[in-house]
């Protein structure tokens, strides 16, 4: 499925050509660029979960802890909803490692649920790497009074709930 005149799903509010599309390959086409920052790898990563781009993940993940699949068409795939960048330390295009700490925002089963983590990434010859990620909290599911992760600014049992 390509989105490229769709608003971005990572939430920059950025065309999805001009954005992520311009890293995450796709089988008819090969991507024009890599990521500059981390922060750019992390977006462009949760991209390719929304897309089930199994290839571009791996592809972005250090050898050193990259799982030979991921199983991404699993059963009762996540259908994600929404990216929420926290903070980000270092990561930048001359520096060697950074770190991206993230809400991700998912539907499975007919539950919202959420990740929090703070991911690794490594820059190996110009080219950033999701190297691990620390959960800073378990899978938790969305309040219904908190607000919709998919950015309507609605109260979730409103919106997507």
């Amino acid at each position: 499925m390509i989105i490229n005149d769709r608003v971005c799903p990572c939430g920059t509010g950025t065309k999805y050509l001009h954005c992520c599309g311009r890293f995450v390959s796709h089988s008819d086409y090969l991507p024009l660029a890599r990521p500059e920052t981390a922060e750019d790898l992390m977006r462009s990563r949760y991209s390719a979960y929304v897309l089930d781009d199994e290839a571009y993940l791996i592809q972005t993940w250090h050898e050193s802890t990259r799982p030979e699949q991921l199983g991404l068409d699993a059963n009762e795939p996540a259908r994600w909803v929404g990216l929420v960048i926290i903070n980000t330390k270092k990561g930048k295009e001359d520096d060697a490692e950074g770190w991206v700490e993230f809400v991700a925002y998912y539907k499975s089963n007919g539950s919202m649920m959420r990740i929090h983590e703070n991911s690794h990434f490594i820059n190996e010859n110009g080219q950033w790497l999701y190297l691990d990620g620390e959960l800073k909290e378990d899978l938790d599911k969305q309040g219904r009074n908190e607000k919709c992760p998919c950015g309507s600014g609605k109260k979730y049992k409103r919106c997507c709930g």
